[in-house]
């Protein structure tokens, strides 16, 4: 299995590797989103091995080095090339420049360089394709969660419509050319599906509506009614009823990988592994996951502890003296015991976390044999094991977070509430049986003052999507039972901007899905019964049996016709609708591990831990490489708090305290990546009095000097790319 964090780990150091000056030292320059990008996988300790002296931000004001050459690792805007062009115009601030852009640079910004005063100094100019944070070995994120506003928040009146769908296209596009950065680092020139909704026209600002929609044709066309012949204008007209979130996306990206393959003719190109597919959907296929309480340590924990952005807990730690401190621990793929745990059951979690602590201890021969029956024995043995501190600091950190988890299970009254929600999201209770009596179960758990009202709201909210709806005034009352804030009942609302029916009358018929959560087996925990749709999408395309109407691909299928002997020979071309997948069955035992097929799944306005932890458990069963990203991860307690402010743009948010920013209509795609990651110029030194004359800037630093940096974790790299040819006929490059 290729892991996302040792890609682009792996891809960062080649290029700085790359970069070898006569000097053998050189220095990096950074901004603050590739530095940001770079320390989600490297320490900046590895950094300064690879002969970097300094790590200088390009924002700020750097003392010129004409001594050196200078690795520039920044994102392509024009703000960035304004800064390298004035660093060598005039006394060059170094003696060389090896440009890395973390993603790929236009053709009016390389232009700019090519006739600028940076020419001459210009030794390398390299595109990385890395705008992606790699957060776990086979998941990633864009950290974007104001998109989810951006995507469901419905416009304000009628005039705002045209605005607001800008808005979103710009998103679009730069979340496709994310996406495209995921392949081209794992050289994947997948097919492409995406979900289309059976039971709702497009959601927010991709609502059918006038000012959106192009000019119908004349009504003297001929061609206006016939299927066979139908006008560009018709199709045009017509087309809006289907522009779902999901199929604009899926076929940016699509162009976007086709572009890059006319550029790079071997990119995808692999004769030892299928092509691999990707599904793109949204986070209206499945409605019930972002509110089940889960159990399994990972998802649990992030939905019931204070942990900042998936990774960073702080906890009761103590000391060898018996003094109890603050620590901040990193959640993170570096930690054995955290990936070992984080997708099994609470329960089985804690099993294994005292078993394993109970083989350290006879291994250390540390307490003559005793081992730890509990929670509590453990954490009076581990004060007394100062000489294994990181082993200690480990176990201390899972000790206190199982220990808070299952304290706020009892006090919350979990075991009651998850039993209505997993009879709520399965439609069946855990003997397999229609849940006739979720009423008289639910009420008093809304009663109730020792439930807290966000996980009322879920409940409501999971019940609604039971029960297809309810009646206006049967929801009024559940309101009532909750004692529900005005806010916390605009939450349940907000379901309608996800294509949710909560309001029905007696007439309304029962909704036909056509994608369905598979059946918990016996083994399942009786909490733990709901499978995200996810795992329903991914099994079905392994299996051949994904519907071509609910996922239809964008471009061509893979071909029904059986695997060739040799996976030399290109497959044949298939149809668009007629074809179906045929290396998505379960590969041979003997197959290489590296040459597993690959899922790429792609989950717009936001993913959960339960779904990422499906991922995981997939690639195992099916024998696939399966990968997830998203716009962000969302938990329960933050999801709940965003449907709050979803009919006000975002206002009040985490995410965007503000709101969603006022459209700035239709504009040049480089406009709208300059602001995104614009940057404010750092302020220059006062001038000091003259002092004595320095030594020779010029000399040969003998050891690295550091300069202050925002600190750097752990991880990963990429497959790189240039237009070499048409940059060397450019004359850019004087080697």
């Amino acid at each position: 299995m290729s892991s996302l964090i040792t890609a682009v780990r792996n891809k960062f150091l080649e290029a700085i590797r790359s970069v070898n000056p006569p000097g053998r030292w050189k220095i990096l320059v950074v901004d603050e989103h590739s530095q940001k990008i770079m320390g989600s996988v490297l320490k900046q300790f590895d950094i300064l091995e690879e002969n970097v002296t300094q790590i200088e931000s390009i924002s700020n004001y750097r003392d010129p080095q004409p001594g050196l050459e200078a690795m520039y690792l920044i994102m392509p805007t024009n703000q960035n090339i304004d800064r390298v062009i004035q660093d060598f115009s005039g006394t060059p601030q170094y003696a060389g420049a090896h440009l890395f852009f973390i993603e790929g640079l236009s053709e009016s910004l390389f232009n700019r360089l090519g006739s600028s005063a940076a020419e001459p100094h210009l030794r390398t100019l390299q595109e990385l394709f890395i705008n992606f944070r790699a957060m776990e070995a086979q998941a990633f994120s864009m950290d974007a969660p104001e998109l989810f506003f951006s995507i469901y928040s419905p416009p304000r009146n009628e005039n705002s419509y045209r605005g607001a769908r800008d808005r979103l296209e710009e998103d679009i596009r730069f979340t496709s050319k994310i996406i495209t950065n995921v392949c081209i680092t794992m050289n994947e020139n997948p097919y492409i599906r995406y979900y289309v909704p059976p039971n709702h026209p497009p959601l927010g600002p991709l609502k059918p509506n006038a000012s959106t929609r192009p000019p119908p044709p004349a009504e003297t066309a001929t061609r206006w009614r016939t299927n066979l012949a139908r006008g560009d204008v018709a199709r045009a007209y017509e087309s809006v009823e289907t522009d779902y979130v999901s199929k604009l996306l899926a076929f940016a990206v699509q162009s976007n990988l086709d572009e890059y393959k006319k550029q790079n003719a071997n990119f995808g190109k692999n004769d030892a592994r299928p092509r691999a597919t990707l599904i793109i959907s949204d986070r209206s296929m499945d409605m019930m996951a972002p509110f089940l309480h889960e159990f399994t340590y990972q998802a649990m924990a992030n939905d019931l502890l204070p942990i900042e952005n998936g990774m960073k807990y702080t906890y009761k730690f103590q000391s060898s003296v018996g003094a109890y401190e603050d620590k901040t621990a990193t959640l993170s793929d570096a930690d054995n015991v955290w990936t070992e745990v984080r997708h099994m059951h609470m329960r089985e979690a804690i099993d294994k976390l005292m078993a394993d602590f109970n083989k350290f201890l006879e291994e250390n021969a540390v307490f003559k044999g005793d081992n730890a029956a509990n929670l509590n024995d453990m954490k009076e043995m581990l004060a007394n094991l100062p000489q294994y501190q990181e082993q200690r600091e480990k176990f201390s950190l899972h000790l206190s977070m199982a220990q808070e988890c299952m304290g706020i299970f009892e006090r919350d009254k979990l075991p009651l509430v998850a039993n209505v929600e997993q009879n709520c999201a399965t439609g069946l209770t855990a003997e397999g049986k229609s849940p006739k009596h979720l009423v008289e179960e639910m009420v008093p758990l809304l009663d109730s003052r020792e439930v807290i009202n966000a996980n009322k709201v879920r409940v409501i909210a999971l019940y609604i999507q039971f029960r297809e709806g309810v009646p206006d005034e049967d929801r009024r009352r559940l309101y009532q039972h909750a004692r529900l804030s005005l806010a916390e009942q605009d939450a349940v609302n907000a379901l309608t901007h996800f294509g949710v029916r909560i309001s029905r009358s007696a007439g309304d018929k029962d909704i036909k899905k056509k994608l369905k959560a598979k059946p918990a087996d016996d083994s399942e925990y009786d909490l733990s019964r709901y499978k995200p749709l996810i795992r329903t999408v991914i099994e079905d395309c392994v299996n051949d049996k994904l519907d071509n109407t609910l996922f239809p691909y964008v471009k061509e299928a893979p071909s029904a016709a059986p695997i060739p002997t040799s996976l030399r020979s290109p497959p044949p071309a298939g149809s668009l609708r007629s074809a179906k997948p045929s290396w998505h069955r379960a590969a041979r035992p003997s197959a290489a591990v590296e040459n597993r097929p690959r899922i790429l799944v792609f989950m717009a306005g936001g993913m959960t831990y339960s779904e990422l932890r499906e991922v995981y458990q997939l690639s195992n069963s099916l024998n696939k490489d399966v990968y997830i990203g998203s716009t962000h991860v969302a938990t329960p307690r933050q999801f709940v708090d965003d449907l709050k402010v979803l009919e006000l743009g975002g206002v009040g948010s985490r995410a965007i305290p503000n709101g969603l920013a006022e459209p700035r209509g239709q504009r040049p795609y480089q406009e709208y990546y300059d602001d995104k990651y614009y940057t404010k110029d750092g302020p220059r030194p006062q001038l000091q009095p003259k002092a004595a004359a320095p030594a020779s800037r010029s000399a040969t630093p003998k050891a690295p000097r550091l300069v202050p940096t925002a600190s750097h974790d752990s991880s990963n790299s990429a497959t790189s790319s240039v237009k070499e040819e048409k940059k060397k006929r450019k004359g850019l490059f004087k080697f």
